[in-house]
């Protein structure tokens, strides 16, 4: 009965987890009430996760890689990239994604992202080329890098955390850097070359908002009902009538085109994201072919002293205002702030229908403000201005000491001198004291989501172990490979390890799936150490869609992707870590 009863709660756990009915941080800590209610586990057996080594080492890490971005450690080499690049966007982009990767090797993968987003954005500006080309790679390099070492990823100081609690031992600073360097070392050479042909080429809408004669400005504009453009291609028309004005998008009923990719023609009540000069702007409005929206009718680009841009804000994870509804943020309580619509995966809502949205990570809100605002705007945390690549203050000469820190703590958890959970509490307090983090970023900084998911999860895979539940399904999987090798049984775990995690969080999925990884490999009478690192591999493999990880999700918006251009690049990737993974994880640790 208590197998069933788990089994109930587990299968409703994923579901709210996977549509995200209710927030995922409030969804486990239902788990843990359910799990107490119903006896399955004891309030101490079900709370025990708040004080596992994993959850308070990756809280610590969250601190570390704050501290390492605020005082510009990872930050000021990309400002070499400008210069270096010689106005080649491939060489620019591929030394991006090798710093990406050494980053996201050692810190935190979705800062490093939120980092690099503004960067890319404004590398297109400079190069002039697709940011849509570049900013799916960036995350994935991100993930790739992940695997490469113990600290790389949240998931796997998880999974080495419950090896050990299994009996199996811990993972070493760098074990996993035998396979995990050269799946990321091939995964970053294909996006090299093949994301440039493979991805889409939309246009930057923010490109330049700096004072010189040629400015151009982004204005939303309404086509009326009688408007001689209707019927018209977009881009073709404006590309022959007004040669310094794009397109950008194409929004109708909610929905965003793409004029230089999708086949679309101009319908009335359409609205056009256009980017143009002052005189375009008010040359096509003198027209009346076109006319401002309603939000947009305090536009007056440039001929008022305080002059107001419209420019694009992208929601992080870190943001206070996630989960909010945009009416009642603070964002539409500030005077400098006028809110003219939100886009989230190739939906756009505009001023009239944001009352009852929820903020999400990766959302990007189009807003006018005053440029005289927009200093104060590039200091928040609760969103980046992506056309700033310098969207947080940062302290350089603090970043000797950021570099010390952190040294010290890859030193100590390598050598074994120290334990990693020791190592990373240590760095944390020394980032807060030296001043490489104030102690208000310190608090911000830490994700709470993340980490009640993982002791949410962990007690519910206390559950599946207590109740017999984790080796019943061991039993059932292994079922499907009567007969077979430990080597075919080892591929099926890292093929159903990477498909779970695009559906649930990968840490959620590494903590689920390693009892029933471990029980299949005692099942076939081998070392379950290969099947422990097949968990680690497969959980970090989320590149087929942009829900499964969060870095996914906030390249979504900036760079204008739909769902199966994630496909396109992330299934090869996908591919990759199964075959490597399935091929050299038996030679490494052998059976």
């Amino acid at each position: 009965m208590a197998i069933w009863l788990v089994t109930l709660i587990l299968v409703v756990a994923m579901l709210l987890l996977i549509t995200e009915r209710l927030p995922v941080d409030l969804t486990s800590i239902g788990i843990l009430v359910v799990l107490i209610l119903t006896e399955i586990l004891t309030p101490r057996e079900a709370i025990a996760g708040f004080a596992t080594p994993a959850v308070i080492t990756v809280g610590a890490m969250f601190l570390i890689s704050k501290g390492m971005l605020r005082t510009g450690a990872v930050g000021f080499i990309s400002q070499k990239v400008f210069g270096l690049s010689r106005g080649r966007p491939n060489l620019a982009m591929s030394m991006i994604l090798t710093i990406v990767g050494l980053a996201s090797a050692f810190i935190n993968n979705t800062p490093v992202v939120v980092l690099f987003i503004p960067i890319v954005l404004s590398l297109s500006c400079e190069l002039n080329f697709s940011p849509s080309k570049f900013l799916i790679p960036v995350s994935y390099a991100s993930i790739l890098a992940g695997t490469c070492t113990l600290i790389g990823s949240s998931t796997n100081i998880i999974v080495s955390d419950l090896s050990a609690q299994y009996g199996f031992g811990s993972l070493t600073m760098f074990e996993l850097s035998r396979l995990g360097v050269p799946i990321a070392f091939f995964g970053i050479v294909f996006l090299i070359f093949a994301a440039p042909k493979l991805m889409p080429s939309t246009r930057n809408p923010v490109c330049e908002l700096k004072d010189d004669a040629n400015r151009r400005y982004l204005a939303e504009l309404q086509v009326p009902r009688g408007s001689s453009i209707i019927g018209e291609e977009p881009d073709l028309y404006f590309s022959q009538k007004y040669s310094n004005m794009e397109v950008l998008e194409l929004i109708r009923y909610s929905h965003v085109f793409y004029p230089n990719r999708d086949l679309v023609k101009i319908a009335p009540d359409d609205l056009l994201l256009v980017k143009g000069s002052a005189s375009d702007l008010v040359e096509i409005l003198n027209q009346d072919i076109v006319e401002l929206t309603l939000a947009e009718q305090g536009m007056n680009f440039g001929t008022e002293q305080k002059e107001s841009l419209i420019v694009e804000l992208i929601i992080p994870p870190e943001s206070s205002l996630l989960g909010e509804r945009l009416a009642e943020s603070r964002l539409r309580l500030d005077p400098d702030i006028h809110i003219i619509a939100i886009k989230r995966r190739e939906l756009h809502y505009t001023e009239q229908k944001i009352k009852d949205i929820r903020l999400e990570i990766g959302d990007v809100l189009l807003v006018r403000c005053p440029e005289s605002s927009l200093d104060r705007l590039r200091g928040e945390t609760d969103f980046i201005i992506v056309e700033d690549v310098h969207h947080q203050i940062v302290h350089k000469h603090l970043a000797g000491r950021a570099f010390l820190i952190f040294g010290g703590l890859v030193v100590a958890a390598s050598t074994g001198l120290v334990d990693i959970m020791v190592c990373a509490l240590a760095a944390a307090f020394l980032m807060i004291l030296s001043g490489c983090l104030q102690l208000r970023d310190a608090y911000r900084a830490v994700e709470g989501q993340v980490l009640l998911i993982i002791i949410g999860t962990i007690a519910l895979s206390a559950a599946l172990e207590k109740t017999g539940a984790s080796e019943l399904y061991a039993k059932a999987f292994l079922s499907l490979f009567t007969g077979a090798s430990p080597v075919l049984v080892l591929s099926g775990v890292i093929f159903l390890t990477s498909i779970s995690t695009h559906l649930l969080s990968n840490n959620a999925t590494a903590i689920l799936l390693l009892p029933i990884a471990i029980s299949a490999a005692q099942g076939l009478g081998v070392d379950p150490k290969p099947f422990i690192i097949a968990v680690c591999f497969g959980a970090s493999a989320c590149f087929a869609t942009p829900i499964g990880y969060q870095t996914n999700l906030l390249v979504y918006g900036p760079g204008g992707y739909r769902f199966s251009d994630y496909l396109k690049v992330g299934m090869p990737l996908n591919l990759l870590v199964l075959l490597m993974g399935s091929v050299f994880i038996p030679v490494i640790w052998p059976f």
